[in-house]
């Protein structure tokens, strides 16, 4: 994996951390930052399949972090600018012990963010595209284990009752659930069907 593809990674799964936390402890925090970055490592994977398309992200940048703190409402609207989807008043997040600042926030992909979210929240998508990406380039010559994610035991669901709350993450999901259910519809075949749709057959 290309070191850029690591740092929108770790920059992404930081900002869901940050944004839905555990309040438990350091091992659930732990817990929480294990969950959510196999999370965003297969989203990303899939969604940068290659290792160009993980080069041409330093190129063109991931984007930041600025409208997904508007919508959790870590962040005040723009100006002229209604707060987004969840409604949410600014509230300034608060600073970790030794923060760097926000450099890191400029490395935040808001793409596998929400990927990340729908992942987070539907256990059937979390297996369909952890499968899929365990296929891919990026997989290839390692031992991929992403149990956590797909496979959840006690420990991480009690660490992580936000950061996999449907209701909660719902905004940021949905940002680009679209684009992600195509992909995976693009890999998989077309029985991928929107989250919360009725089974056929």
């Amino acid at each position: 994996m290309s070191d850029e593809l690591s740092s929108v990674i770790a920059a992404t799964a930081r900002w869901l951390v940050r944004s839905y936390p555990t309040a438990d402890g350091v091992f659930s925090a732990a817990l929480a930052e294990a969950q959510a970055r196999q999370a965003v490592t297969v989203a990303a994977w899939l969604r940068y399949p290659t290792p160009l398309d993980a080069a041409l992200v330093v190129v063109a940048g991931p984007g930041g972090a600025r409208r997904l703190d508007r919508i959790t409402g870590s962040a005040p609207p723009e100006t002229g600018e209604r707060a987004e989807a969840a409604g949410l008043s600014w509230i300034p997040a608060p600073r970790d012990p030794g923060d760097d600042g926000d450099a890191w926030r400029t490395w935040v992909d808001e793409v596998l963010a929400s990927w990340a979210a729908c992942l987070l929240t539907s256990p059937r998508l979390a297996r369909e595209a952890a499968a899929a990406a365990s296929r891919g380039e990026h997989a290839r010559g390692l031992a991929v284990d992403f149990r956590r994610l797909t496979a959840p035991d006690e420990y991480d669901r009690r660490a992580a009752p936000l950061l996999r709350h449907p209701d909660l993450l719902a905004p940021v999901a949905g940002l680009h659930r679209a684009e992600f259910l195509r992909c995976l519809r693009s890999l998989r075949g077309p029985e991928v069907p929107e989250a919360g749709a009725a089974p056929t057959g």
